[in-house]
């Protein structure tokens, strides 16, 4: 099976053909630099075995594209606006099997729903794999929904429900610069509240690049941070995360 994919025409010439421009309400920016996706895939350290790489808003599809370049055989994108589905059709039809989208809500749709599009792709026609070892989530999220987004997934993770029921799980995501300090910030650092918090009770947290906004079109006002997360093998506390999330709430809020 080729890893490579064919020659394609590029994201700017697409997004020109298909007259696609970033829509302020959905919070859309498109990232454009294949040397920033190229980075961020290697950064990551996915091990893409018997695995499933889920993209959250792929938008045009750079960051998928460089993960297929990579050698991910099972991926699958869940993406809001149906304006991308000429795009992400053409993607499909070049992956040789490896691709599929989902035109849908990320806060709403039924994971078995992702799993079950990964397990039906070309590339596990044999039927082999019967469930994945791992599942790597990625994208580049919509800045005004990243953190419910984020919190979602957490308490899913607390929960093992869904996608984060698999063995080896992670998430590899992108959010404004300021957001992705306060997930990462360690006790007595400046940006520490409730996002800290709820991040670090079942993940280790970290950063693993910054992302300058000229990366992005339209120019967003900040620079990004790509921060990955990956469930902790044995939870910090022993208490809910969400009786967490409420006494983190209460405790910051009297800072």
């Amino acid at each position: 099976m080729a890893l490579r994919l064919p020659k394609l025409p590029s994201i700017r010439d697409l997004t020109r053909i298909y007259n696609l421009q970033a829509k302020q309400k959905l919070s859309q920016n498109f990232l454009m630099d294949r040397n920033v996706t190229n980075k961020i895939i290697s950064l990551a350290g996915l091990e893409l075995d018997n695995a499933l790489c889920v993209e959250v808003g792929p938008g045009p599809g750079l960051l998928t594209r460089t993960m297929l370049d990579n050698g991910a055989l099972h991926v699958v994108a869940v993406e809001k606006d149906p304006r991308f589905v000429p795009i992400l059709d053409q993607l499909k039809d070049a992956s040789n099997g490896r691709f599929s989208s989902i035109i849908g809500d990320m806060m709403k749709i039924d994971h078995s729903q992702i799993i079950d599009c990964g397990l039906n792709l070309e590339s596990n026609s044999s039927g082999l794999i019967k469930q994945f070892d791992s599942v790597h989530l990625v994208g580049n999220l919509p800045f005004n929904v990243a953190t419910p987004l984020l919190v979602q997934w957490l308490h899913m993770v607390s929960r093992m429900e869904g996608i984060f029921g698999t063995p080896n799980v992670s998430m590899t995501l992108m959010f404004q610069k300021e957001v992705g300090d306060r997930i990462t910030a360690v006790a007595r650092e400046s940006p520490r509240g409730r996002l800290s918090v709820l991040s670090q009770s079942v993940c280790d947290a970290y950063k693993i690049y910054n992302v300058r906004a000229a990366s992005f079109v339209p120019r967003p006002k900040v620079d990004a941070t790509v921060v990955q997360l990956r469930p902790l093998k044995t939870p910090i506390l022993k208490s809910s995360l969400k009786t967490v999330e409420h006494l983190a709430r209460f405790v910051f809020m009297k800072r």
